[in-house]
């Protein structure tokens, strides 16, 4: 994606509040608050921003963990991942981004699929 997409969608403020969005229905999640336990939510978040930046062509490149290693402590399996992924592209939509923004973002989580259920 070029960061023409980054911009179209608003920029780093627009992709925190897709973030906030996020995060707070994921922790609203009974499915799936166990996994955040004792997580520091803060470094989610900005791991969070970086990577969609990242992926949207911003001018940030994700400078996380590799997401086998980030994942593999937790056990995710396909339907917690889904869950994820529902969520996110959820808080996209309800912050205005472009369909098409959507897909693009959404096809970058799904094909980190693999490595973080440890497919």
């Amino acid at each position: 994606m070029s960061q023409t997409v980054y911009r179209e969608i608003g920029g780093r403020e627009a992709i925190e509040n897709v973030v906030e969005d996020f995060y707070s229905a994921v922790l609203a999640d009974d499915q799936l608050v166990d996994y955040f336990e004792g997580m520091d939510m803060h470094a989610l978040r900005a791991h969070q921003v970086q990577f969609i930046s990242s992926v949207t062509g911003g001018p940030v490149e994700y400078a996380g963990a590799d997401m086998r290693e980030a994942h593999a402590h937790l056990d995710i399996d396909e339907a917690d991942f889904d869950a994820v992924g529902t969520h996110l592209e959820r808080a996209l939509r309800e912050n205005g981004v472009a369909e098409d923004a959507v897909t693009g973002i959404m096809s970058k989580v799904e094909g980190l699929k693999a490595p973080i259920i440890g497919a």
